[in-house]
């Protein structure tokens, strides 16, 4: 694609007023009319990446939403799984029995998505290949075996904030999504999580959710109760930072937040490595929450419901995303105090500190898409 050109992105919003304008048939239609190309060939493994959703998280995408998915593999004549991979904190998918588990409890099982689910890096997150990238952080990555060896993906991302990187959507479940554990960890290595003494009250939750029992409960000053990083132990993960309700713990980042956001990226130009040309990005903007999917419970919805997006590109797919949300009003009564107002940022409103753009800038640099994007809504 030259530098000039477009990317085409696809797009239906939320109403519907029949069964032929129901979200279910627009979904069908905005597929097919992304896939041109066809990503699947006859025979063609298909992984269909998605987030199964934290045990308590209600806003992941609808399996039903996923049924139509699956569909449309079968009748491309590939053979379709749905995928994801184990979380390095620790809850109730760090490894592959209690990830199945959560996923069928939250409503993803062969009956209703009509497709085997398989956690693509194995029952404790060390099953991966080792890719050679020769980028800037990384020579090598780790990508889960089961999604490097599939012939083609359609990756379903549930677009939304994140404490760390800003905004999620397909380059997120790309980079962070399609690592092993231990990949995961490399990409987290820029930041430490850090005790704010005066809002700490000892609770205990984050020592529960440590994956590496980083944190202690020690007596600080003045006789206070307190929890302990033992930075020689933390790898960074975050999740002490997304767990605590009382703001006891904040970031502090061993290296500009922009090594964050190129690991992210590099990580995800190694899990399409072998298969650009072989991947559709199907982006939900409903329930657009503050925070990743990955917590034990979900926040009120930043905007009000857009409706989906579908391209080849994961750069102009996320992009647009992007735009289509902050030319919204913010919802009153929610994590967004600032930035309501149409073409403001909402992503920035929320997490100041995280500049998703670098991110964007960096892929972009990499060769992986263009943000330079035609919006064409379906009808």
């Amino acid at each position: 694609m030259s530098k000039n050109e477009k990317a085409k992105v696809y797009y239906v919003d939320r109403r519907s007023t029949g069964h032929e304008s129901s979200l279910r048939n627009k979904l069908k239609h905005l597929i097919e009319k992304a896939d041109t190309p066809k990503t699947i060939s006859p025979g063609d493994m298909v992984g269909i990446k998605l987030h199964f959703g934290e045990k308590g998280n209600t806003t992941y995408i609808h399996p039903t939403l996923v049924r139509e998915t699956v569909d449309y593999v079968k009748e491309n004549q590939g053979e379709p799984f749905l995928t994801d991979t184990n979380t390095l904190y620790v809850g109730k998918r760090s490894n592959a029995a209690q990830h199945l588990q959560t996923a069928l409890e939250n409503g993803f099982s062969f009956v209703t998505a009509g497709a085997p689910l398989i956690i693509a890096d194995g029952l404790k997150g060390r099953s991966y290949q080792k890719l050679e990238v020769d980028l800037k952080h990384f020579q090598t990555v780790n990508i889960a075996a089961e999604i490097e060896e599939a012939d083609a993906m359609i990756v379903l991302s549930h677009t939304k904030g994140h404490i760390l990187f800003g905004f999620g959507g397909a380059l997120k479940n790309l980079g962070m999504g399609c690592s092993n554990r231990t990949g995961k960890q490399y990409i987290h290595s820029p930041m430490l999580p850090e005790i704010n003494p005066r809002r700490c009250i000892a609770c205990g939750e984050c020592l529960d959710w440590c994956p590496e029992n980083a944190i202690s409960i020690i007596s600080g000053e003045e006789g206070k109760d307190i929890a302990h990083i033992d930075e020689g132990k933390c790898i960074g993960c975050a999740e002490c930072i997304v767990v605590c309700r009382h703001k006891g713990v904040k970031i502090q980042w061993k290296t500009d937040i922009k090594e964050l956001q190129e690991k992210l990226v590099e990580y995800a130009y190694g899990s399409i490595k072998s298969k650009s040309k072989k991947c559709l990005y199907v982006n939900f903007l409903m329930d657009i929450i503050p925070d990743c999917d990955c917590n034990s419970w979900s926040d009120a919805p930043i905007v009000p419901d857009i409706g989906i997006l579908a391209s080849s590109d994961p750069l102009a797919i996320d992009q647009a995303s992007i735009d289509l949300i902050n030319q919204q009003t913010g919802l009153p009564g929610t994590a967004l105090e600032k930035a309501v107002s149409p073409g403001e940022d909402k992503i920035l409103g929320i997490y100041p500190h995280c500049s998703y753009a670098t991110s964007l800038e960096y892929a972009e640099e990499l060769g992986m898409g263009t943000t330079n994007y035609e919006l064409e809504k379906i009808d």
